[in-house]
């Protein structure tokens, strides 16, 4: 709520003489419902001869790079990044274009999540994006179903009860 009021005030304020920062704009929401405010917000800034200002939109939906073919003041910028041998290295300059992947994964990895969580992860990536379903139509999560590691440093909310037979009373 708090990122929305702070758009909206954005919104039915800037004019063409404004600068506006606006990152990840729609985050925390459903995906499709973040993409939509997230274009609709990039159409009104652009579009609005009342509102139009100078704006860097910082963005993880792919699909707004498109707006660059259809709205003659809209560019695409990125971060450059080098891969090598399933390497990334962050270079650190901006350059035109839009992104040919993502790489949150990756940052993931940089940032030291879990060698497991970070294979799972790559595994749940490449069934969505081969669009592999199950029997139902839905994307399949859990082609290897694996069973959870017995930690024994976490405690079981059952541990504590005692198996009793109901009918008896203490």
């Amino acid at each position: 709520m708090v990122e929305m009021t702070e758009t909206s005030n954005i919104l039915n304020t800037a004019t063409p003489r404004s600068l506006v920062l606006l990152d990840e704009v729609g985050r925390g929401t459903a995906t499709f419902d973040g993409l939509s405010l997230a274009w609709a917000i990039a159409e009104y800034l652009h579009d609005s001869s009342r509102h139009s200002a100078k704006t860097l939109f910082a963005t993880h939906y792919h699909e707004l790079t498109e707006m660059a073919k259809m709205r003659p003041g809209v560019r695409n910028y990125q971060v450059a990044v080098s891969e090598s041998k399933g390497e990334i290295v962050f270079l650190r300059k901006v350059v035109q274009g839009s992104a040919s992947k993502s790489y949150g994964i990756e940052v993931a990895r940089l940032a030291g999540l879990p060698k497991s969580v970070i294979e799972r992860a790559r595994e749940i990536l490449t069934n969505l994006e081969q669009n592999e379903l199950d029997l139902t139509g839905k994307p399949k999560f859990a082609r290897h179903l694996r069973r959870p590691s017995q930690n024994t440093d976490q405690l079981s909310l059952l541990d504590s009860l005692v198996d009793t037979d109901p009918g008896e009373s203490e």
